[in-house]
């Protein structure tokens, strides 16, 4: 377990009376770099953003997003992410800038963030991992890996408004293997267990190099974070955060009193609301997270997309954020609604503006019904999906949160109704058929067609279905001498045949390689006006019997 702390932050201690004491503590830590903000910077930054009455909101960040050939900042596509997207605690891995100097890494954090955040950074490390803050740092520190030798596990308490600390830890697990990341999580989880009061707020962020949400390591972590879903994503919902957006690398994981707090990421006109996976290469408008250019995420090397949560939190009065609610009404378990059919969603809700709403049809994958419509309305005209299935739900969220949902008590089912079959073949001619709007079908694979031009000037028009691309044979076949000829057409032309049988052989036949499923016509006429019955057989494999 957690440890407990006997006692709290002292009440009549303001959040920026604290930083002149910050060298002192962080010395005293006998452990890593810390640099003081400047102190006139800080007062002015944390006035503003440590407000002193009613709730603050907490944006958290972890961060991988080095490009070029050093494992560094120097190039700047991750620079710009950070301004444009301004968070407020960074658990921030590789971080390296210039000649990694003191001076250096001031500069690059007054550039990123503000001259008014604090930040650790670990020491000795090749890739070093780092903490960035918008309030001050109380204490920090490295936990060892013993499972690399190039970097360690980077902590840090910081003095956010109201009654609770936030500690953060800021993570870069191995890429060599599930169970070594599992035992670096074992080990993590012991120092936390060590190290942080149970009554405060914990995060665990950064680059966990996972496969796959569940591998074991994830298991492990939830002995102190949550780990379950919704899933930060990007604006096409993508919740993978590697290079190629096929792998959840990245991770914001936080305790279960803080995630109670999570509310929407809100970018301007955007929102976001299980949190960000930060891709500029999908995100639009990119001006919302200017100077962030479309193409810094997709940079030489960067591996990894920063993922972003928001929090809304109590304020340093104690002053605790409205917590409002939903509940299904239908379907909540049982029903049956037929696909392609619309029937009603039904909810109940308080202190909530605007909903979410999303179907399952398999308890795991959720989909997008409507990202928000009004909570008042409490009904919803759903256009039920063609998906047969007995596992769907619909979830009704906050479209402000995630942390406020409700979902069916039970599954309902979708039926599908059998489609009817294709239209009998036919076996004889119709008239008038002398156009090709007006051509007989459907002519069947294998099935003679009997037919008869009685003048001169007589057309038919006959119409197949080709259901996969291949070789089409079609044979006229006449009683007598008569000379008759048939001529191939496909749907998107009937100006100019594609294949044709006018020789003077009984029967005509000929072959056409038909590329694209689709209507095709045959057209049979008299050559120089002759006129005879005929039958015609049109047969490939990919011709509709």
């Amino acid at each position: 377990m957690r440890q407990s702390r006997s006692s709290s932050k002292c009440s009549g201690l303001r959040p920026w009376l604290l930083v002149p004491l910050l060298t002192l503590v962080l010395a005293a830590c006998g452990e890593g770099t810390a640099v003081d903000p400047r102190e006139e910077s800080a007062n002015e930054e944390l006035a503003a953003n440590g407000a002193a009455l009613g709730e603050f909101r907490l944006r958290l960040m972890a961060a991988n997003i080095t490009s070029g050939n050093a494992q560094s900042y120097d190039p700047g596509h991750g620079t710009r992410i950070f301004q444009g997207t301004k968070p407020d605690v960074v658990m921030i891995q590789e971080f390296n800038y210039g000649g990694n100097s003191a001076a250096a890494i001031r500069g690059f954090v007054d550039t990123a963030f503000g001259t008014g955040f604090s930040y650790y950074r670990e020491t000795g490390a090749q890739i070093p991992n780092g903490v960035i803050s918008r309030w001050p740092i109380l204490e920090a520190g490295e936990w060892t890996d013993t499972q690399v030798s190039n970097r360690d596990f980077a902590w840090a308490r910081i003095d956010i408004p109201g009654p609770k600390d936030l500690w953060v830890v800021s993570v870069h697990l191995l890429t060599s293997g599930s169970g070594v990341r599992n035992t670096e999580a074992t080990n993590l989880v012991n120092y936390i267990k060590a190290k942080v009061p149970a009554g405060d707020y914990l995060a665990i962020g950064g680059d966990f190099n996972t496969d796959s949400r569940s591998e074991a390591a994830f298991g492990t972590f939830s002995q102190v974070v949550t780990t379950s879903g919704p899933y930060p994503a990007d604006k096409n919902n993508n919740v993978n955060t590697n290079a190629g957006r096929s792998k959840p690398y990245d991770h914001v994981l936080v305790d279960s009193d803080l995630r109670a707090y999570q509310t929407a990421t809100v970018i301007g006109a955007s929102s976001f609301s299980a949190g960000l996976v930060v891709d500029t290469r999908v995100y639009s408008p990119i001006s919302e997270i200017s100077p962030a250019l479309s193409g810094d995420s997709g940079s030489t090397n960067m591996q990894h997309m920063a993922i972003i949560k928001d929090f809304l939190l109590p304020g340093d009065d104690g002053t605790t954020p409205t917590v409002g609610s939903v509940t299904v009404g239908s379907p909540n378990g049982g029903e049956s609604w037929v696909g392609g059919t619309s029937q009603p969603i039904t909810w109940t809700s308080s202190g909530v503006s605007n909903v979410k709403l999303e179907y399952t049809t398999d308890g795991s994958t959720w989909n997008l019904i409507s990202a928000s419509t009004p909570a008042s309305a409490g009904s919803y005209s759903w256009l039920v999906p063609g998906t047969a299935t007995t596992a769907a739900k619909v979830r009704v969220s906050d479209a402000a949160t995630t942390t406020i949902t409700d979902a069916s008590n039970a599954a309902f089912t979708i039926t599908v109704p059998t489609p009817p079959g294709p239209t009998p073949a036919i076996t004889g001619e119709t008239e008038s058929n002398d156009t090709a709007a007006a051509a007989n079908g459907r002519v069947g694979a294998g099935t003679s067609v009997s037919g008869s031009l009685a003048t001169s000037t007589d057309v038919d028009w006959f119409k197949f279905t080709v259901s996969t691309p291949g070789t089409v044979t079609v044979k006229l076949t006449m009683p007598g001498s008569a000379d008759l000829d048939w001529y191939l057409y496909t749907g998107t032309d009937l100006n100019f045949f594609e294949a044709r049988g006018y020789t003077t052989s009984n029967p005509e036949v000929g072959t056409y390689e038909a590329l694209t499923a689709g209507t095709y016509y045959v057209k049979v006429v008299g050559y120089a006006g002759a006129t005879s019955s005929y039958s015609l057989l049109v047969t490939g494999a990919g011709v509709q019997p």
